[in-house]
């Protein structure tokens, strides 16, 4: 018997709404009552019973019209009615049928027939519900972003969703079978980290707790052809006497890893990028003012050389934390520079830099023209692209050939856009390296030891500023020798004076 069924009785006289209900209240059933057409649908509407008892003849409204709406509405379509009905003639029957009713009452009502027929109905119901709530579930679980494995007692796994059987390998056809354990598996395509926390949860038996804070992971490390992989592994354990003893969710990790380890690396590396220029000043205005009258004038113009020089240095590297951290609020990025202003600025900045042997070409049609960018900001753009070239280059003198032409789209027609390519002779960079350039706060010097003056904020800041502005950036090896090519795709405007 079903105490929690909801059974709405709609009849438009008061005894035949007593009559059911004293026939019915003592199963247990919540009963809810209108007395017309209108009122029943207000009242299957807002309570969405398990069963409508419904009367035929009713004034205005009848009952065969009360179930024809009720199918027509998609919200209630799946309602049960059995239809309440003294006319015991075949084709009134086959009208209730053709309205969408489930079954009839006659009346006068036979009490056992009655609560016979309400359980019944209401019990089939309350399946169809599970079922359609379980397809639901199902449905967002084939859907999930997250692995969802079931496990046996011994280990094997009846069912596994799509990205399960993606982490794991296995065929997507659902319908093949999965021979091998759930831990052969994961072990053939991870480490499980870690051991000691592993080999524990493997040893419990069904129905035993799970271990308090500890964090099971499946990582595949990193190798030259993909980055490292980590799966967050959590368990639940089911009731006895299901399929399953276990429900394994899988979910990828690896965004809040690498975060957690980048996060790291920029503290490490900030830290030591500090020390360094604050040992090397400490110790040489320690050894001035302990022994100042002992040192020659050599000495102490030595000293106070290296405090300059490492005062500089760790100016600068705060700088390009700040300058990065507060990009908007230091750079007119809303401007317009024109192209013959473009071409003077990278002299400019070469000069200032010491770069000697740097060339600037350009197409000759690129006489007339404005860059969407300011040229503060052009010029904070080539500052720390040419600077970077400068600085990695074995004897700090880089040979620097700067082109500048209208880009083109594949058919070869010229497009909206300047292309500004900074070719040097330095260093050859690796795949790595080459993905990774435009990313905040990392470095290509290994170790961080600090020996290569900057931060890693250039490149990310020209990226920040270029993809801001509608524009792109691209770096590459140079495929004729040492060295890369950094070009700089800039939005622009034609035959446009100034704002």
């Amino acid at each position: 018997m079903d105490y929690t069924s909801t059974i709405l009785i709609v009849d438009d006289e008061l005894g035949g709404r007593k009559t059911l209900e004293a026939l019915l209240k003592a199963e247990g059933f919540n009963l809810i009552f209108a007395a017309s057409g209108a009122e029943a649908l207000d009242k299957a509407a807002e309570f969405a019973p398990d069963l409508v008892l419904l009367d035929v003849m009713m004034p205005g409204m009848d009952g065969f019209e009360v179930c024809r709406r009720l199918r027509a509405d998609p919200f209630l379509a799946e309602m049960p009615v059995i239809m309440v009905t003294a006319l015991d003639d075949r084709d009134s029957r086959l009208l209730g049928i053709e309205a969408g009713a489930d079954d009839f009452v006659s009346k006068p009502l036979d009490r056992n027939e009655l609560r016979a027929r309400v359980r019944t109905t209401t019990r089939l119901n309350r399946y169809r519900r599970l079922l359609l709530e379980r397809t639901k579930f199902e449905w967002v679980v084939e859907q999930a972003e997250e692995g969802y494995v079931m496990l046996s007692e011994d280990g094997q796994m009846p069912y596994a969703n799509p990205r399960a059987r993606l982490y794991l390998g296995l065929p997507s056809d659902a319908r093949e079978p999965i021979s091998e354990t759930f831990i052969e598996l994961a072990s053939q395509l991870y480490r499980c980290e870690p051991e000691e926390a592993w080999r524990t949860w493997t040893e419990r038996r069904p129905g035993d707790p799970c271990p308090p804070g500890i964090a099971l992971y499946l990582v595949r490390p990193e190798s030259p052809a993909a980055h490292a992989v980590w799966l967050h592994v959590e368990s639940l354990n089911l009731p006895a006497g299901r399929d399953a003893s276990r429900l394994i969710r899988l979910r990828d990790v690896t965004a809040q890893m690498t975060i957690q380890r980048d996060s790291w690396s920029f503290q490490v590396m900030v830290g030591h990028k500090l020390r360094t220029p604050l040992t090397n000043m400490i110790g040489s205005l320690e050894l001035m003012a302990h022994h100042a009258t002992r040192l020659s004038h050599d000495e102490v113009a030595e000293f106070s050389a290296i405090t300059l020089r490492n005062v500089k240095r760790l100016y600068g590297d705060i700088e390009d934390v700040l300058q990065y951290l507060d990009v908007s609020g230091g750079l007119e990025s809303d401007g317009e520079c024109s192209l013959s202003e473009l071409q003077s600025l990278v002299t400019q900045v070469g000069v200032e830099l010491g770069l000697e042997r740097i060339t600037v070409t350009h197409e000759a049609e690129l006489d007339q023209g404005w860059v969407l960018l300011s040229p503060p900001t052009i010029e904070m753009v080539l500052w720390e692209v040419l600077e970077n070239a400068r600085k990695f280059h074995p004897q700090r003198s880089p040979t620097v050939d700067v082109r500048i032409s209208r880009k083109r789209d594949p058919s070869g027609l010229p497009g909206r856009e300047i292309s500004l390519q900074i070719r040097d002779d330095g260093v050859t960079l690796s795949p790595a390296l080459l993905a990774r350039v435009w990313a905040p706060y990392y470095q290509g010097e290994k170790w961080f030891t600090g020996e290569v003056v900057g931060m890693g904020l250039g490149l990310p800041l020209v990226a920040t500023i270029v993809w801001g502005a509608g524009g792109s950036c691209r770096i590459q090896n140079r495929a004729d020798g040492p060295g890369v090519v950094v070009t700089l795709d800039l939005p622009c405007a034609n035959d446009h004076q100034p704002v």
